[in-house]
């Protein structure tokens, strides 16, 4: 039986009756995603024909999950919201502070050494206010959720950007910020701009190398990483029924990459057979029942063009296996093309590590077809040019295919099994050599590949591809390698061609398992007691920021000004600063020492103008928030691209930022600068960006008529004694004006209590 089957039945006994009311006020057929949406109204909210892009709506979603990394910032500001239990069924999963070293059973037991205190408090956290609690071990959040929560038609949050991996079983899944967790947990409405829409005609099947995968690398390279920005991308056509629901889930997964509020799929079979062989024919019975409702109206997929705002067409029949990279994940090039293009551009052809698995493709979908590859290697006499890392998605997914023999493949061509944990996808790989900074190339099958994602070394050049293309890669050790047509030498001397991968969609003998790793909450709550140390290194009780003192901004600091790509993993890198999740004050000392300098090309070293000396980002902001003196950042396109993490936010804010400043922001990275009592503004005229100067003092002036839709003013007092000043930008709404004044989100929810 599927968890909270209660509510599921509950979320579809009302769908037809909202549909139908909506559809009657839009006054036309809906999309998927307009029937979820509208179907998750806030109750109270009038119903309306929203316009895309631009209403502020308020939502109720289903549920809440959130990984162990995120969930100690979003539970420590729960704490403080006044609540004796969620108001929704919600998860936490503790994946991300598990390192891969040497493989799973010494890492998970390092993990939990190392970790005990932050698991302690999770799961203390998780039993006093009836969250589900997933121990280390049990899994990757995303495969987690995709095999036991996710359902077609629902809608949830999750305190990561890869929460979108739900949208392969037809849910409206997105990532947020720990705040915007916590006034759903609270019993608040979640607001949201109503998204536009991208719909994606997948025509003809896929065969041989290509993958789901594929077709993802393929969008990514259509839209770039900001082309889906406040869109729900929305796959149909027969394409899309042809394939599984997990590799569904791979490709809504990577939607992330290119900025999208989220991506989905209609239910049909593939999402049925998945329910059942993952112990949820409760969950198929009843979506059964209401299937019309939990896919578009025929009318939308008969003629897209009328009801998305844009179309991508994509014939699945000539879809080439693509690898993209390096360092950004739409920049997508064809594997036939590989050698071309790496030797124009200088990047290193030998393979290094080949890596499998995380939350994009960790199914047994995955594993087997890249099994079957290595199991070529074997049979045909190849040894493998590369190593290998394999990171299962689940324990779910690792006893199956332990049981089915997948596993002892790997091992037998010298493969690390890590921890079922996302491990090297953020960071957390302690990779021998890694430190000397050499040049290389690694091919994974992960989402990102930002510098220093995975290993931290900057000169680590690594490729997004199918877990069966990056095996194939890996066994030759050549990033020019195409298995559709070169051949490798065995330890015979003999020319031998790698097979079409084959694999199964779900195990022929179901999936089995012996212990999950999940672990409920007390029946009753109250009597347990969260207990934080105050000389913890690792946690901290949050203080309130301070309200707004109604007046104008003057006399701000230049803190840096960012050029060209500026990323959650520049504003707050993960890996080893993991550890400080929980801790404000500690884990600061990484605020934004990953961003480029412009003035001088530097990462964390800005000017202070204090004592005109150049020092660190974190002590140069500390430096003027002990002399009362607030600072504000400046930055590119795309600001805050990449994962949810509020630490991004909550850093800047906590060390004195007022303000960030930029050309165009990521959704995610605005909506939780928002949250936190911080002002979000983007520049009217773009070219505004070339007048700031380091030794610049800014005000920010029409804060005292604050009002959404009217731009505010900067400007500029330079060092000679001039001044400039411009229009800026905004997107705040009354409510969004309201956690301004009242220093965050959060102090406004504790108001209300």
């Amino acid at each position: 039986m599927a968890f909270d089957i209660e509510m599921v039945k509950q979320c579809y006994a009302r769908m037809e009756e909202r549909i139908n009311a909506a559809r009657e006020i839009v006054k036309k057929p809906l999309t998927l995603s307009e029937k979820i949406l509208y179907s998750h109204l806030w109750p109270g909210v009038e119903l309306q024909a929203f316009e895309r892009g631009a209403s502020y709506v308020d939502f109720a979603p289903d549920r809440v999950a959130m990984q162990d990394a995120t969930a100690q910032m979003a539970l420590l500001q729960f704490m403080q919201a006044g609540k004796k239990s969620v108001a929704v069924p919600s998860t936490v999963h503790l994946d991300h502070l598990i390192q891969a070293r040497m493989g799973a059973s010494e890492d998970l037991q390092e993990s939990i050494n190392k970790n005990n205190e932050v698991f302690n408090f999770l799961e203390s956290v998780s039993n006093k206010y009836g969250i589900g609690f997933w121990k280390p071990g049990a899994g990757i959040i995303h495969q987690v959720v995709l095999e036991n929560y996710a359902f077609p038609g629902g809608m949830m949050i999750g305190t990561d950007s890869h929460t979108v991996n739900a949208g392969g079983l037809g849910m409206i899944a997105i990532g947020v910020g720990g705040a915007d967790a916590v006034d759903v947990m609270a019993n608040m409405a979640w607001e949201l701009k109503f998204p536009k829409l991208i719909g994606v005609n997948l025509t003809g099947k896929l065969s041989g190398w290509t993958a789901p995968k594929d077709v993802i690398l393929k969008v990514a390279g259509i839209l770039t990483v900001k082309g889906g920005t406040g869109c729900i991308v929305e796959y149909f056509g027969p394409g899309a029924k042809s394939m599984s629901c997990t590799g569904k889930g791979t490709i809504c997964n990577m939607g992330a990459e290119i900025g999208a509020t989220t991506s989905t799929f209609g239910y049909d079979e593939s999402m049925e057979r998945y329910l059942r062989a993952t112990d949820r024919d409760d969950v198929a019975d009843e979506a059964n029942k209401i299937k019309e409702h939990l896919t578009a109206d025929p009318e939308v997929y008969a003629d897209p063009n009328t009801y998305f705002d844009q179309i991508i067409e994509i014939d699945l029949s000539t879809l080439k296996p693509h690898l993209n990279g390096p360092f950004t994940p739409d920049r997508a090039t064809e594997v036939s093309d590989m050698k071309a293009e790496a030797a124009a551009n200088d990047w290193p052809m030998k393979v290094e590590w080949g890596l499998i698995g995380s939350c994009t493709n960790s199914s047994y979908e995955d594993i087997s077809r890249a099994s079957s590859i290595a199991q070529q290697a074997l049979d045909k006499g190849l040894t493998p040019k590369a190593e290998f890392g394999i990171n299962p998605g689940s324990e779910q997914v690792r006893y199956t295919i332990e049981r089915d023999g997948f596993i002892d493949i790997f091992n037998q061509l010298g493969a690390k099994v890590f921890t079922n944990a996302c491990g090297p996808c953020i960071g957390q790989w302690d990779r021998d050599g890694a430190d000397k900074q050499e040049k290389n190339t690694i091919v994974h099958s992960f989402n990102r590949n930002f510098s220093k994602r995975a290993d931290g070394n900057p000169n680590t050049h690594a490729f997004v591809g199918s877990p069966e293309m990056v095996a194939a890669v890996a066994i030759a050790g050549d990033l020019g390698f195409n298995p559709e047509t070169d051949t490798l030498t065995n330890d015979k001397g003999e020319e031998v061609k790698l097979e079409e991968p084959t694999g199964w969609e779900l195990p022929p003998q179901g999936f089995d398992v012996k212990d999950r790793g999940y672990q409920a909450p007390a029946e009753d709550g109250s009597g347990i007691e969260v207990v934080v140390q105050p000389d913890s290194k690792r946690l901290q009780i949050l203080i309130p920021f301070e309200p707004w003192d109604g007046n104008d901004i003057t006399g701000m600091k230049l803190l840096i000004k960012a050029k060209g790509k500026c990323t959650t993993d520049h504003i707050s890198m993960a890996g080893p600063w993991l550890r400080f999740r929980g801790h404000l004050d500690n884990i600061s000392n990484n605020c934004l020492i990953g961003a480029e300098n412009a003035f001088n090309g530097e990462t964390n070293s800005v000017k202070n103008q204090l004592d005109g000396e150049y020092g660190e980002v974190p002590a140069t902001a500390r430096a003027y928030k002990a002399a009362g003196i607030g600072t504000i950042v400046v930055g590119d396109e795309n600001y805050g691209e990449g994962s949810s993490r509020e630490h991004a936010a909550m850093e800047p804010r906590f060390l004195g930022v007022r303000a960030v400043l930029v050309k165009s922001f990521a959704r995610i990275h605005e909506t939780n600068l928002k949250k936190q009592g911080m002002l979000g503004l983007t520049f009217d005229n773009k070219s505004d960006f070339d007048k700031i100067m380091e030794d610049d003092s800014i005000d920010i002036l029409g804060l005292t008529e604050f009002t959404a839709g009217q731009p505010l003013t900067v400007v500029l007092n330079h060092a000679d004694g001039s001044s400039d000043s411009f229009k800026v930008n905004h997107t705040y709404n009354e409510g969004q004006i309201d956690w301004f004044k009242a220093g965050s989100a959060l102090n406004l929810i504790k108001q209300k209590n």
